[in-house]
């Protein structure tokens, strides 16, 4: 699916990638591992690993919402800054919020877009 829009919701130990465009939904969720060898057991390893599991998903979209329980959010927000500066400009804000549902994240995301395209002067299409 090729779309324009997507919103993930991330916490420390999942993340949910949900693409759209006016009709259709794609979803993708990415769960972090955990490593139970010495070598591989770091916890800021592993959650760097994750991260760049979901930043690879990101990858093609033009604008994300970034949406997700503060603490969590807060993390991918600065290991983004300071890892994948390039995505940067793609994530158009980061909100926290608890665990909505699949449906809330998309339509929270629907209704946040309308708004930002609108102020950038982009045409949004209509969700049915």
């Amino acid at each position: 699916m090729s779309t324009h829009h997507a919103v993930v919701f991330i916490a420390h130990e999942n993340a949910q990638v949900l693409q759209f465009d006016a009709e259709h939904v794609e979803a993708q969720t990415i769960k972090a591992h955990s490593h139970h060898t010495r070598q591989h057991g770091s916890p800021v390893r592993t959650e760097h690993e994750f991260f760049g599991q979901v930043c690879d998903a990101l990858d093609g979209i033009a604008a994300v919402l970034a949406v997700g329980p503060h603490t969590g959010l807060a993390d991918f927000q600065h290991y983004v800054r300071k890892h994948r500066p390039a995505l940067v400009p793609k994530i158009v804000d980061f909100q926290a919020v608890d665990h909505p549902t699949e449906h809330q994240l998309v339509a929270l995301a629907r209704q946040y877009f309308l708004k930002h395209d609108r102020m950038a002067g982009l045409p949004t299409p209509h969700a049915p």
